[in-house]
């Protein structure tokens, strides 16, 4: 491949990528029950803002206001026949801005779940998924995004589908799942699962790895079950910047600035090559990730325990594959920073 992602991984031992859409976007007033991309028409300026943010905190790459550009998602708005003209619009409005950036900055097309179940038990064809992922694709591609971006996805058959229809559109991608209850995702996959998955595809992604979930600590316990399979590709870590809490109205995650850093470098130590955050994470998270990153003398990888002791307990006694997780069993209390 000779696209602008593949350039940078040959010529970085890490990139910096961003951090929460839908949190900086909940700050500017987006409402819930809101759909974010219909701001990619309606509030172009503070898309831009969203997109500023990361660029300036140093992110070397970011994501596009289109996770739920889908017609699936869009159809509950009544919106299902927008899916190519918002998720093109997000990506124009991205490339403005990482244009603008007087660097290297790649825009990542977020594509995130139908919100449908397939297989025997769901609605959602293959065929079907294939077409709706085509399409926003699509738009992110004519809108001028670098590749593609899969996220928070729980399914393998979703993953698949998507892989399939990136590849109709003639695009590279990346592709992230969500591990979130004992080590798996909702529908059961491991770490390991992910890996003989992705390695099987016929068009596999550039970098995968694992996004949101429960915590920083869980995650990069998924990310040290990713490296153990031996992968030679490039692995994605995208923690939440802490744990949520509900406060105002809102909720809100308690992770520092210090935490993250914290996590960035674990992260890197841990096996990852593209590292950023995910829900919680704000421009302020991502300097200080930047800087930690850059100052950083790579180490042995960190223990389970010295993970909990950083960056707070495990949400479960193990991983899901079946390894001996004895040290991670008792979560231990997570250090307060000033």
């Amino acid at each position: 491949m000779t696209d602008a992602l593949s350039r940078l991984l040959q010529s970085r031992d890490w990139l910096l990528a961003d951090g929460a859409t839908g949190t900086n976007l909940f700050n500017m007033g987006l409402q819930s029950g809101d759909a974010p991309e219909f701001w990619n028409e309606d509030e172009p300026d503070k898309i831009r803002a969203l997109y500023s943010g990361a660029v300036d905190a140093g992110s070397d790459l970011f994501l596009t206001n289109s996770f739920g550009a889908n017609a699936s998602r869009l159809k509950l708005h009544e919106a299902q026949h927008r899916a190519y003209e918002l998720s093109k619009l997000a990506a124009e409005l991205a490339r403005e801005v990482a244009d603008k950036a007087g660097r290297e900055v790649i825009v990542a097309g977020s594509v995130g779940p139908t919100g449908e179940i397939m297989g025997a038990a769901g609605t959602l064809t293959h065929e079907s998924a294939v077409e709706m992922f085509e399409e926003t694709a699509r738009g992110l591609r004519d809108g001028g995004a670098d590749v593609l971006w899969l996220e928070t996805i729980s399914a393998p058959e979703e993953y698949r589908a998507a892989a399939e229809a990136f590849a109709r559109a003639e695009m590279p991608w990346c592709g992230t799942m969500s591990f979130d209850t004992a080590g798996r995702t909702m529908m059961g996959l491991t770490s390991a699962d992910m890996v003989t998955m992705v390695d099987g595809l016929p068009n596999p992604p550039l970098a995968f790895g694992a996004n949101c979930g429960v915590g920083a600590s869980d995650l990069l316990r998924t990310v040290q079950g990713f490296a153990a399979q031996g992968t030679e590709r490039p692995i994605i870590a995208k923690g939440n910047a802490g744990i949520p809490r509900f406060e105002g109205g809102h909720i809100h995650y308690d992770g520092t600035p210090e935490l993250m850093a914290k996590y960035a470098t674990m992260a890197f130590d841990s096996g990852a090559t593209i590292i950023g955050g995910c829900c919680g994470t704000m421009p302020e998270h991502l300097r200080a990730m930047r800087e930690a990153l850059e100052n950083h003398t790579p180490g042995p990888r960190p223990t389970l325990d010295e993970i909990a002791e950083v960056l707070g307990g495990f949400s479960s006694p193990s991983d899901g594959t079946g390894e001996d997780a004895a040290s991670a069993e008792r979560p231990r209390r997570r250090r307060r920073r000033a």
